[in-house]
């Protein structure tokens, strides 16, 4: 295994619910001897990646500042947020952008909406393409090869609504491509609806979605629908006329 890999694997080792870690937990999670994650954590801190306080270890904030260095996470979040700005102030609800990484889709920006309770999304997080709103309006014009992945993977019940049938997933994503929009509704988070629209960029590629999200019954995706679309369509045209993405 390279330095690079083992590197990787000691900073994945860090999830959302445990943000701090101990030597013999960083040990067993990436599955290191411990004398080499002890080396690789003294370099890390060194160079600002890790940070290391009373026996805990957590991500160091140059991660943080590479991060925002990312050129397609600034771009496209650049271009979408005034759009995204627009949609919350019209739909009062909670705004999505986000990307598909492999089988998921990764969150690149959020706007809470008005009162809307927390969402299981954040910045920076991944959640599984196939019962997400911006997942389906994303695999709806992904690869065959791509979705057919996503199937093989298995469609895993996140809650009593999400569609576990890959017929049922292939009729969505049709209804997604004939109609521009696509629907979670209390398939990845109970109580919680949302409406998502691909985002194409200039070589005619859906690069990523936006989304509205909103409890339910205050949410009504028909109403949201027409509000998505227009401003997907919208930043859409600004990254084909600029070249952005």
């Amino acid at each position: 295994m390279t330095v690079v890999a083992r590197v990787a694997r000691v900073l994945s080792s860090f999830t959302p619910d445990h943000v701090e870690l101990s030597l013999a937990e960083l040990t067993a999670r990436s599955g290191l001897p411990k004398s080499t994650v002890h080396r690789l954590l003294a370099e890390l801190e060194q160079a600002g990646l890790v940070e290391r306080q009373d026996g805990w270890v957590r991500l160091g904030i140059r991660l943080f500042e590479l991060g925002q260095l990312v050129p397609r996470q600034r771009t496209l979040r650049d271009a979408a947020l005034p759009f995204m700005e627009d949609l919350r102030e019209v739909t009062r609800q909670t705004v999505h952008l986000a990307v598909l990484d492999g089988l998921e889709v990764v969150y690149l920006e959020i706007l809470g909406g008005h009162q809307t309770p927390r969402l299981p999304s954040r910045v920076g997080g991944r959640m599984p393409a196939y019962c997400t709103g911006v997942g389906k309006a994303l695999l709806a014009h992904a690869s065959p090869e791509t979705v057919a992945a996503v199937v093989a993977r298995g469609l895993v019940r996140r809650t009593p609504y999400t569609i576990t049938s890959p017929e049922a997933l292939y009729r969505q994503l049709e209804d997604a491509r004939s109609s521009g929009t696509a629907h979670d509704h209390e398939e990845s988070a109970v109580n919680f609806a949302c409406t998502a629209s691909p985002v194409f960029g200039a070589d005619g590629r859906a690069v990523a979605a936006l989304s509205v999200t909103g409890r339910l019954p205050m949410l009504h995706s028909e109403r949201t629908a027409p509000a998505v679309r227009t401003a997907a369509l919208a930043l859409s045209r600004v990254l084909r006329e600029s070249h952005l993405a």
